[in-house]
């Protein structure tokens, strides 16, 4: 279950991300970018719609993993369900506000009726651009929730720890590229270059937990030498 409910998020998520601004966003202009995305409203909202469906996703990817590693160790699973399960997906609904006032933008109305067409559209891009800058601030997230994870597998006998250490460089991966989000922008996308390969560690992950982690008998079988602590 808990592999099954991270594809779906790994599958879900790339729509908002990289779909939507590559199919409705025209750089340097934000009348044209307006213009699509009231063009092709439908394609916008459904963006919308996958920040939210990512943000309860992860709660329950969160849960799930609590339900299967939790005894291993109470402490990182509780911050582990903490940072997955709670922040990351406060953080996705939060986002969905910023696509939400940009459409709200893009359609006028009386209540907007103060500002004329090209003060909207530059309002409209303004809220598109804070969407793209949590993004960076989320990954901190992203990359926090990784490490009692990572220790939770490390320490649990029936998943390999392979997994435990590539996480931990997952979720190192992950808060480089917010803090040079933060402090070193300039240097994001090449980081971001070098860095991406250490981000399909949780896809590798998440397949092991699908394909092979759920097999009957498993992790009954391999837990049995292992002595569950509180710690």
């Amino acid at each position: 279950m808990a592999g099954l409910l991270y594809l779906l998020v790994v599958l879900i998520a790339p729509y908002r991300l990289i779909y939507v601004p590559n199919a409705l966003f025209v750089s340097g202009d934000a009348a044209a970018t307006i213009a699509r995305i009231t063009m092709h409203e439908t394609l916008f909202r459904i963006g919308l719609a996958t920040d939210l469906v990512c943000g309860a996703l992860m709660a329950f990817v969160a849960l799930a993993l609590y339900r299967l590693l939790g005894d291993v160790g109470r402490r990182h699973g509780i911050a582990m369900l903490l940072l997955g399960g709670a922040l990351v997906p406060a953080l996705y609904f939060f986002n969905v506000i910023n696509d939400a006032a940009a459409l709200l933008l893009a359609h006028g109305g009386n209540a907007l009726a103060a500002f004329d067409p090209p003060q909207r559209a530059a309002l409209a891009m303004l809220f598109l651009r804070l969407h793209g800058e949590a993004v960076g601030a989320a990954e901190l997230l992203w990359g926090l929730w990784l490490f009692p994870l990572a220790m939770l597998v490390l320490r649990s006998g029936f998943l390999p720890r392979l997994f435990g250490y590539g996480l931990i460089l997952n979720g190192l991966a992950y808060l480089i590229q917010s803090i040079a989000w933060a402090v070193l922008p300039g240097w994001r996308d090449m980081l971001s270059s070098m860095l991406g390969p250490l981000q399909f560690v949780e896809v590798l992950f998440m397949l092991w937990l699908l394909l092979l982690g759920a097999r009957p008998g498993f992790r009954q079988a391999q837990a049995a030498s292992v002595t569950p602590t509180r710690a």
